[in-house]
């Protein structure tokens, strides 16, 4: 088989949304390598009991693959999964997707203008153009705690659930408070005998406003498409005001502290656990977490909330510092992904040898979150500081992908084969980026979270509204690359 001009690496969202507007485009020559059995991404990945998207379904779509048929305002992942899936029917993907495809390294040819890219198994491609659509929720971060290696139970991160093993009647500590833990720590209380759930630091909690969507509401969409779409646009509207805090100032987050208070006063009435439940952290410091039954299942007579740090792992359980010691079956750790080193782990050299982990030595960053000053014809899908607080980073995805389809489009009516991003342009755009992180809420608002890298600056978030970030990247301006013909 010919090189593809084109290479994706990755199967998620993002892949299959740049391969969908390549085929869009005619523009056939392009193969998507996934490394696992079957596409989807984190929504392949993440199989917990209760696994569901926390924006609401009509929004965590494309804009151009509108989907009538959601059963709920906010999709179980299986139908989640099941949408992409048939994305990839309707624009006729499955001759571009390969599955069981592991690359191993990425490295710029100069001379050639092209990509050498490697695979676990031998293979070598060529592509002109390298996509990197890896996404950021895929590598699981385990906590450092010692002795983790010495418990002779069963244990796994939420991402690796191990569906094998039943959970009734067991004994299960859970570690970890976050966005994960708050789904499935309700549906996993049911069937257990007794249950601790071990967090270090409390999270904000809005009711989740999920609803079923009646059949006669989906005969609606289906036979008034643009009902549809004002209902999205309604949707994308409501979420991008509760960006205000994040984009213009942390003073604008009362109402939705007050919120989220008023939430934890209604469904926990105990003072004390109410107290251990409340933040200390201005809300939007980290991730605002969307729940109406992880508060009930903390006040079950079977769970316990337990707030005192860990230790150590031993053999048989968890020891907290004050010296309790708690007996388990299972461990199951909520402990979420590394996201800023995820992206360091990709094997990339650009020119003149210049690798991705030398080029973001001072910390990672891009220009747009897409593009990186010595890697020419290559870009990233939700690189750094594209994901997003507020809304759906599904339209940050597509806003992407049409970027990257403006610098191919330059390429072609320029007759240059190479595309790089100027230093210069990817220097003004870190600056403006760090100026404003700085102000921001996740960096004054009195917390530690993912969101921040080792020292201390935030490489995972946008720090605007979403419709900035559209207007900013729509078209690649020609001043900011640099084009040339291979040397």
């Amino acid at each position: 088989m010919a090189t593809p001009e084109i290479v994706i690496v990755g199967a998620g969202f993002g892949g299959i949304g740049m391969a969908i507007q390549l085929k869009r485009a005619g523009l056939d020559s392009f193969v998507v390598l996934e490394k696992d059995r079957d596409l989807g991404g984190t929504w392949r990945a993440n199989g917990y009991p209760g696994c569901a998207c926390d924006v609401p379904s009509h929004l965590y779509s494309y804009s151009f693959a509108l989907n009538p048929d959601w059963s709920r305002m906010f999709s179980p992942r299986e139908e989640i999964w099941e949408y992409l899936r048939s994305c990839v029917r309707t624009y006729g993907l499955e001759p571009h997707l390969r599955y069981g495809v592991r690359v191993v390294s990425m490295r710029w040819d100069d001379s050639a203008g092209r990509w050498r890219v490697e695979t676990a198994d031998g293979e070598v491609l060529t592509p002109r153009v390298l996509v990197s659509a890896i996404g950021a929720l895929h590598v699981p971060n385990y906590p450092d705690v010692p002795g983790r290696d010495r418990f002779t139970g069963r244990q796994f991160h939420s991402s690796e659930w191990d569906s094998r093993y039943d959970l009734t009647g067991k004994r299960v500590a859970v570690i970890g408070t976050g966005a994960s833990a708050v789904q499935f720590v309700p549906r996993i209380a049911e069937q257990v005998a007794r249950m601790q759930v071990f967090q270090r630091t409390p999270a904000w909690i809005h009711p989740r406003p999920d609803a079923e969507i009646t059949p006669d509401r989906r005969r609606l969409f289906r036979s008034a498409p643009l009902a549809m779409r004002a209902f999205r646009a309604s949707i994308y509207l409501a979420l991008e005001l509760r960006g205000l805090g994040f984009a213009v100032s942390p003073r604008l987050m009362g109402p939705m502290e007050e919120m989220a208070r008023r939430h934890l006063q209604r469904q926990v009435t105990d003072p004390e656990l109410r107290s251990r439940l409340t933040p200390d952290y201005t809300i939007g410091c980290k991730r605002i977490l969307l729940s109406s039954d992880y508060y009930p299942a903390l006040t079950s007579p079977n769970v316990e909330l337990v707030t005192n740090p860990i230790t150590e792992i031993t053999e048989h359980g968890i020891l907290t510092r004050e010296g309790t010691s708690y007996d388990v079956d299972a461990i199951v750790y909520g402990t979420g992904f590394r996201v800023t080193s995820a992206l360091l782990d990709q094997r990339i050299v650009g020119r003149a040898g210049l690798t991705l982990q030398d080029a973001w030595a001072d910390g990672v960053t891009a220009y747009h979150g897409i593009t990186v000053a010595g890697f020419p014809n290559l870009f990233m899908l939700l690189g750094p500081n594209t994901g997003l607080a507020h809304t759906s980073v599904v339209f940050m995805i597509e806003t992407q992908v049409r970027h990257i389809m403006s610098c191919l489009q330059m390429l072609r009516r320029s007759g240059a084969e190479v595309v790089e991003v100027e230093a210069a342009a990817q220097r003004r755009f870190t600056a403006m980026l760090r100026r404003r992180l700085d102000r921001a809420v996740w960096s004054t608002g009195g917390c530690t979270s993912w969101y921040l890298d080792d020292q201390g600056v935030n490489r995972a978030l946008w720090p605007g509204f979403s419709f900035e970030y559209w207007a900013r990247t729509r078209r690649a301006r020609r001043s900011d690359y640099r084009l040339s013909r291979a040397a």
